[in-house]
């Protein structure tokens, strides 16, 4: 339901009304807003009671009644935030509990008592998720006022800081379901847990003063050029300099300490000033995104230079908002910190936004209010509270995802953002829709070296490139979405010069998964998506620069030097920035290249442009596995179509594809197997990520149609295993983010080295006391034993210990789990070089060590049945095992509801009556990958009722769960197999 914008006021009501409206603790943006909200009820002769943390000075500066009653209580505590763009996820989480989940009986029993009290009408909440149970508890209605609920802003956060922390998120779902209905604001984010919505204008702040009352009052002249610093609160250790601003801009700086000393050009404004006065008088505004800046900025035309904050997960919505209004200048936070501003300031003043929707939310949203007050009923789906909760916490598998890995966005991401009729899906599917045009790639560009093999994405990708300098053509209409990118891009390349194009699939796990950082033999299957990256070497007097890199390069002095420019395609359907950039002498420290962990510290400073990580980290692995000098300028444009967190190996093909296209372009002759090792070498020093070998190796030395059959120890392959023609193999999605960055994951590899290393320990000391007990005589004992202890107390991988020999000797001796500090003392180090043991923590041993013993055994099995005779027995134990492998995922901690309910179809599917009647059609399902999500393997009969069968569970996991998975079928080679493409345009793009 949407209330369209009325000039009437809030009318008022016969009866007298009581409201309690809860503001979260979060920010002053929730308090502005609510604010104006208030304005109107108390107008309408109603008394407000308000819950908040927010200072007296945000309330009554607008509102002076004596129906305006403030009380000082914070029930939640929003994301904690290190310093103005950092949020603290794991410290957000352990914040929430400590105030709103340990003490949850307390608060309930107190705020019902009050709202009894008060004699409350009506319970608005901004957004906090215990009010809305506490009404429920009181017999009052309740709605909620706002743009994003908290039970999506933390599903994030539980991918990062380990499951355990899920009942959180469910909680508070469930406390949100209790509300009557939802008043959504624009801009805002997918809640679930809300199942009635009304859509209003934008809450704004009215103005008191016109631009030239301020502007008069500050001393500053019309022709004065003023940007207002809007952060709420400064980053740590940022010192403002004169020289930030272009000659003759004045800042108005919000938020200052009282201590900090700011150069001339800068005025430090009051902590109680009225700020949408000062934004309507200012040229263009310099801050964070966030629903009051952005709101503000929409109502009075004022362009927006915004630097991105990591993990909030608000932030893509409220973006794509203001850059669809034309309203949004995007600054790099090594520029808002180093102080290269002008562009950005440059680039804003010539904007035009153009919103032209309502501004008068706040009076709508009131109206709403008071009519709910006395009993109108806005619900016209009214669901029970029961109802809704399981329609949350189902729909709450779409919650779980990360903020800069997203390229594929489900369904209610695409919902949300229609608001703005923008088209949704990725820039892949985009130009699908065009592949009918796709036979012109050869004309346009010459093809020096290398085969297309008949590859669909690749003359997609080629196309793409072509198409690239019509951006600048203003006859020509280009979805506002994909603008930026596209015009980033064809500002990096020379037209007239060589492109290099290398491409690297992603991969299915069939068997193997963790099991490869414990040295077991792996079987992974390359698919049909793939990355294509195009690099273009240029000197560096040559290269084309972006005006940031311009203007960095100039302040530095030192002339024209190398530099790198990255585009990746499908950042504007997530938060990360869609470009990167960087000198490449930052890689060097007297003419060496710096440490790993340097370099891991340098990508981690800017989460928005983390991701570049693993494509220019790949430069200084061949810098400093490789001597490799780089002195041309380096253009690169990433468009991938393997889709982030579903377990099949996104980041390895950006990697390898990446690498094998600079290698290509530099003339490095690498092999597919020793560039597969340095791109591991990428993700686990540079990004951090502590995988094993087998997704880079799959993506650079798979091929089509066939299984790549590796011993991770470190990366032996054995050599390629032909999938028989009546075996098939897909992959189905969850929908449940996967991330080998996520604690899950590394606690249970941290486990399996703890459990290594206590083995080897049982083993030293058996050996010991077994030559004891000879007195040192080792002909007296059994050259076999003490043989077999001697390997054992040396053991170098889990897998090259026999399941027999584990259940014999150390099964029963190994703990369940140990704590961290525990471990350490008794035994110093666990020697795994990518991971860290913290003290606090628990972890499981038994289960972690287990899994990778017994599933190199399963994986042999499954190799060996590959090749034997075709028969329904053999598709039923292929099957089997992959069961035995899910079920000893979840001992470990890394299953998932929704890959349980996937796997659960198609046990249904396997066993219900019509598959004994008729040809059986699927066999197995297993977790893949790291688990904790992500895609489920499944294995079957290469027949058409078989792929009917995945079909049907694919429509049966939407209508259990509201997602529509993602299904993977098909192979494509490795990149070693594809090689890589030299091409020269053939109608040189001339610049006007």
């Amino acid at each position: 339901m949407r209330i369209e914008n009325g000039n009437d006021n809030v009318s008022a009501s016969t009866k007298h009304l009581v409201f309690a409206y809860y503001v979260t603790g979060h920010g002053f943006g929730h308090a502005t807003r609510v604010v104006e909200v208030v304005r109107h009820l108390i107008l309408a002769g109603h008394d407000v009671h308000v819950v908040t943390g927010a200072p007296d000075f945000v309330f009554t500066t607008e509102i002076q009644s004596p129906r305006l009653f403030l009380r000082k209580l914070v029930l939640d505590c929003g994301a904690v935030q290190a310093d103005a763009l950092t949020v603290d996820r794991l410290a957000s989480l352990e914040k929430y509990s400590e105030t709103a989940v340990t003490p949850r009986a307390s608060i309930l029993a107190t705020e019902v008592e009050w709202l009894n009290t008060i004699k409350a009408d009506l319970v608005v909440s901004d957004v906090v998720p215990v009010a809305c149970r506490a009404a429920a508890e009181a017999g009052i209605r309740s709605v909620c006022v706002t743009n994003f609920s908290w039970d999506f802003i933390y599903a994030e956060y539980v991918m990062a800081a380990g499951h355990h922390h899920r009942s959180i998120v469910w909680q508070i779902a469930e406390d949100y379901s209790h509300c009557e209905f939802l008043i959504r604001l624009p801009g805002y984010c997918p809640m679930p847990a809300f199942r009635d919505v009304i859509d209003v204008p934008l809450v704004v702040r009215r103005l008191h003063k016109s631009r030239k009352e301020v502007r008069k009052e500050l001393g500053i002249g019309e022709d004065v050029k003023l940007v207002i610093l809007n952060f709420g609160g400064q980053p740590a250790g940022w010192k403002l300099k004169e020289e930030y601003l272009p000659s003759g801009w004045l800042c108005l700086v919000c938020g200052s300490s009282d201590s900090q000393e700011l150069p001339p050009n800068f005025v430090k404004l009051a902590k109680d000033v009225y700020t949408p006065d000062l934004i309507a008088a200012s040229d263009c505004m310099l801050g964070k995104i966030g629903y009051g800046t952005v709101s503000e900025a929409l109502a009075y035309k004022l362009p927006f230079v915004f630097v991105r904050r990591d993990y909030f997960n608000e932030e893509p919505f409220l973006r794509n908002m203001l850059e669809y209004y034309q309203g949004g200048v995007e600054m790099i936070r090594r520029d808002l910190l180093t102080g290269h501003w002008k562009p950005y300031l440059e680039r804003a003043v010539s904007l035009k936004p153009c919103y032209e929707g309502g501004i008068n939310g706040g009076e709508v949203a009131a109206r709403i209010l008071q009519e709910t007050a006395v009993g109108k009923n806005y619900a016209s789906d009214k669901f029970s509270g029961a109802r809704r909760l399981r329609d949350a916490i189902v729909l709450g598998y779409q919650l779980q995802r990360v903020p800069g890995r997203d390229l594929c966005i489900p369904d209610w991401y695409a919902n949300a953002e229609n608001e703005l009729n923008l088209r949704t899906g990725s820039p892949t599917a985009e130009i699908t829709e065009n592949s009918f045009r796709m036979q012109s790639y050869t004309e346009d560009f010459d093809i020096l070296h290398g085969d297309l093999q008949e590859l669909s994405d690749t003359k997609t990708f080629l196309k793409s490139l072509a198409e690239l300098d019509a951006v600048y053509d203003s006859g020509k209409s280009v979805e506002k979405r994909w603008m930026r990118e596209r015009m980033a891009a064809a500002g990096i390349f020379n037209w007239e010069e060589e492109i290099f194009v290398a491409r690297a699939p992603g991969r299915l796990d069939v068997v193997g998964g963790i099991a490869d950082y414990s040295g077991s033999l792996v079987l992974q299957m390359p698919i049909k998506e793939a990355c294509h990256v195009a690099v273009q070497l240029n000197h560096p007097t040559k290269h084309r620069l972006w005006k940031h890199a311009q203007a960095r390069q100039s302040a530095k002095g030192q002339g024209s030097t190398p530099v790198l420019q990255i585009v990746s395609y499908g950042s504007e359907l997530n938060n990360r920035g869609p470009t990167f950039d960087m000198d490449l002498s930052d890689f060097l420290e007297l003419d060496q290249p710096i440490s790993y962990e340097k370099a891991k510290e340098y990508f981690a400073r800017d989460p928005s442009q983390r991701w570049a990580a693993y494509v220019a980290g790949t430069i200084l692995v061949l810098m400093t596995e490789r001597s490799v000098r780089f002195d041309n300028s380096i253009s690169m444009l990433v468009y991938s179509a393997v889709p982030e967190g579903k377990g099949v190996s996104s980041s390895a093909s950006v990697e390898v594809a990446s690498m094998s296209a600079i290698a290509a372009a530099h003339g490095l002759d690498i092999s597919p197997r020793e560039l597969a090792l340095l791109c591991q070498k990428v993700e686990n020093h540079i990004v951090g990520a502590p995988c094993g070998v087998m997704d880079q190796m799959t993506s650079a030395c798979g091929e089509a149609n066939k299984l790549l059959a590796m011993v991770c120890q470190p990366a032996e392959v054995l050599g390629l295993v032909d999938i028989p023609s009546h075996i098939r193999f897909w992959g189905i999605d969850s929908g449940i983010r996967h991330s080998i960055g996520g604690a899950d994951y590394g606690s249970v590899r941290i486990g399996a080295f703890m459990g290594r290393k206590m083995m080897k320990s049982i083993a030293s000391t058996m050996m010991s006391q077994s030559l004891s007990i000879a007195n040192g005589n080792v002909d007296e004992l059994e050259d076999d034993g003490i043989e077999l202890l001697q390997t054992e107390a040396s053991l170098d991988y889990l897998c090259n210990l026999s399941p027999h020999r584990y259940e014999a000797l150390y099964s029963k001796m190994l703990p369940d789990s140990v704590l961290g500090e525990t471990f350490l003392q008794q035994h110093s180090d666990h020697n795994d070089p990518v991971t860290i043991i913290d003290c606090k923590r628990t972890y499981g041993v038994r289960a972690a060590t287990r899994h990778p013993i017994y599933e190199n055994f399963r994986v042999k099995a499954f190799k060996a049945l590959l090749t034997s005779f075709a028969s329904d027995d053999q598709l039923t134990a292929l099957g089997e095992l992959m069961y035995q492998c899910h079920y000893s995922y979840s001992a470990c901690g890394l299953g998932s509801d929704g890959t349980d309910r996937i796997v659960q179809l198609v046990q249904e599917m396997q066993h219900n009556r019509i598959s004994h009647t008729d040809d059986k059609t699927l066999y197995g399902a297993k977790i893949t990958g790291g688990g904790s999500g992500g895609t489920v393997c499944v294995v079957g009969r290469n027949s058409l009722k078989s792929s009917q069968r995945i079909l049907e569970i694919q429509q049966r996991y939407k209508g259990a769960t509201g997602y529509l998975p993602l299904l993977f079928e098909g192979s494509s080679p490795g990149a070693g197999k594809f090689g890589y493409l030299r091409i020269r345009r053939r109608y040189p793009h001339k610049p006007s």
